[in-house]
């Protein structure tokens, strides 16, 4: 399972500036398994934000209909960062996707759609530290000429977390289950094995 790649500063691709830790996750980011619904690959990394960094996006589609989207960047200080908790690598996730409009006004949503993060994490065994976030619940409706339309509805989460360790692989796969359970999907059966998603294959 490899992400499609493009060597470019900041993206994650080899380079031999990079310090082997980094290289270390960024490989365990690429080597996820997550399931078929979701299409994934590289995305250019913020540049300011950290020494170095590496970002995967994906897509989850249900029949061809595009259900959710998200992004996932890893971050890398070799100095440590004490907005990360001392840390020297940061997590930074986002997730949106649609949900039924009555579930807008639900008071719980917003507890429950970090609940999908944390227990993501931890059925994965991503060992992590000073997490952070938000959940936002987005109503969109129509009027005047547009009036007919019908309403809808979607979450966002926005979190961040210091994993603990070089181990990646696992918080890129509970990211990719966050995506998965914000739209909708139901569970894969314990025992069933999951088929790995399309990575850099849209179009073709």
């Amino acid at each position: 399972m490899v992400v499609r790649q493009e060597t470019r500063p900041g993206t994650g691709a080899s380079d031999s500036g990079e310090p082997p830790e980094f290289r270390a996750a960024v490989a365990g980011m690429h080597e996820a398994i997550l399931r078929p619904e979701v299409f994934c690959e590289e995305m250019p990394a913020p540049q300011r934000i950290a020494p170095y960094a590496s970002a995967l996006s994906a897509d989850v589609t249900v029949e061809g209909t595009d259900v959710a989207t998200g992004r996932l960047i890893l971050l890398h200080d070799p100095e440590g960062n004490d907005a990360w908790g001392g840390a020297t690598f940061r997590c930074v996730a986002y997730a949106r996707a649609e949900i039924e409009v009555e579930m807008i006004t639900d008071q719980m949503l917003g507890e429950v759609g970090w609940s999908w993060l944390t227990e993501a994490l931890d059925a994965h065994g991503a060992s992590y530290t000073a997490a952070s976030g938000t959940v936002t619940r987005v109503a969109t409706e129509s009027f005047g000429g547009m009036s007919e339309e019908p309403g809808s509805a979607q979450i966002e989460i926005r979190a961040s977390w210091s994993p603990v360790g070089t181990a990646i692989r696992p918080h890129t796969e509970a990211w990719g289950e966050l995506l998965c359970t914000a739209a909708g999907l139901p569970p894969v059966p314990e025992g069933v094995a999951v088929i790995p998603s399309r990575r850099g294959q849209r179009g073709s």
